[in-house]
């Protein structure tokens, strides 16, 4: 690939320096990604360390795409060559767009915007990469709140399409047109969603993994048969608990119990204990090298039960939650039918749009199917959305 191939024009872009706090993988991938569509960019820590070693990350991803063709020598050189690696927040004082990718805390993040506020221009956008905090909340630190809104990349930053938009109450207009324009510049699918907890993604997804535990924790199937049933029989690229060994333990449940919390604990969203123990144990998946499977060296993976009528019916089960999810989120105006599809499907790799899935399963066997679980258990947390019953009363779809 040439290097005139690849860049992106960014002249017509009011965004041409962009700053990120925070070089860990989010912060660098994102760095990547700026960087490969010709912004210069400042990428801020306060450990040198840290930033050493973004830098030699960068490197060896480079190195990689070099090696299978997808960029030439020059590609490498010019991506790197935007990077600017900076140990003093101040440096960021002339960036159009900053971007955070720091620790998941409120209060740190607030602190952070404070005084980055005041090396800043006046027109300098300020944004989140939070997963699930209130952007209204972070953007009420700012002297002028209406600059900042959440921009929401999915990891790792470079490979996946999706990233989240979110403009907080305070958002202009004009801040949200330009972050949109901006991303989808960097060439990315963007999925505007409202500031409320989890976003479009995070909230849509808490079926996959809190079904699945529910289901672990009923005795009807162990984790690898569980899994199993996700993939064979959903199409699923990996089950969930595979997944939230990958994501980490602590991590997936700290974002459920902070989507739980600030729906004001809704049932939907309830942690399981079988999480909060795994995590408490220090189980939390490859990186502490066990979690709901051994990462050991020659550890032996158990066998899933491949019943294909056990399969059916775990698939089955956390499918209809989390179409059920994402048309509530329809229903209350998180984003549009579109937007939901789009993000599960380039953000999480589902294999279907659940709206879409929603319409091939038919919005007839959604409905009976919730209500059937909602009979069965009598808990909240089954109880069908409303724009499902309707629109199968008026026998409309999705689309």
């Amino acid at each position: 690939m040439s290097n005139q191939k690849s860049k992106i024009n960014t002249e017509q872009s009011p965004i041409q320096i962009v700053g990120i706090i925070g070089s860990g993988t989010m912060g660098s991938g994102i760095a990547q990604v700026a960087a490969t569509a010709g912004c210069h960019v400042k990428l801020y820590d306060t450990k040198i360390e840290a930033l050493d070693k973004a830098k030699t990350s960068l490197e060896k991803i480079l190195n990689r795409l070099v090696e299978k063709g997808r960029i030439d020598v020059e590609e490498k050189s010019r991506i790197q060559g935007n990077i600017e690696y900076i140990d003093l927040l101040k440096n960021l004082s002339d960036s159009d767009m900053v971007i955070e990718a720091i620790v998941e805390n409120i209060e740190i993040k607030k602190l952070v915007f404070k005084e980055l506020e005041g090396y800043v221009s006046e027109t300098a956008i300020i944004a989140s990469n939070t997963s699930s905090l209130s952007i209204a909340s972070i953007a009420s630190t700012l002297q002028k709140p209406e600059r900042c809104v959440g921009i929401h990349f999915f990891n790792p930053a470079p490979l996946m399409k999706l990233v989240e938009v979110i403009p907080a109450i305070q958002t202009s207009e004009d801040v949200l047109k330009t972050s949109v324009e901006t991303i989808k510049g960097w060439k990315k699918v963007v999925a505007v969603a409202k500031d409320t907890p989890g976003f479009i993604v995070n909230r849509v997804a808490r079926p996959f993994y809190g079904e699945a535990l529910r289901i672990y924790e009923e005795g009807i199937a162990d984790f690898a048969t569980i899994d199993w049933a996700m993939k064979a029989k959903g199409g699923f690229r990996m089950g969930p608990f595979e997944l939230m060994d990958f994501i980490g333990n602590d991590v997936n449940y700290t974002v459920t119990e902070t989507v739980f919390t600030a729906f004001y604990f809704d049932p939907r969203y309830k942690p399981a204990f079988t999480q909060k123990r795994f995590s408490e144990a220090g189980y939390l998946g490859r990186k502490s090298g066990k979690g709901y499977y051994d990462y050991s060296e020659g550890a032996v993976k158990s066998a899933p039960n491949e019943n294909d009528e056990v399969g059916q019916v775990i698939f089955e089960r956390v499918l209809v939650m989390l179409i059920n999810e994402a048309a509530d989120a329809l229903f209350l105006n998180i984003a549009s039918a579109e937007d939901i599809d789009n993000a599960m499907t380039k953000g999480v790799n589902y294999p279907k749009g659940l709206l879409s899935w929603a319409n091939e399963k038919s919005l007839a066997w959604c409905v009976e199917t919730l209500d059937a679980l909602y009979n069965e258990y009598h808990e909240d947390r089954y109880r069908c959305s409303p724009i499902l019953r309707k629109m199968n009363a008026e026998s409309k779809t999705f689309f």
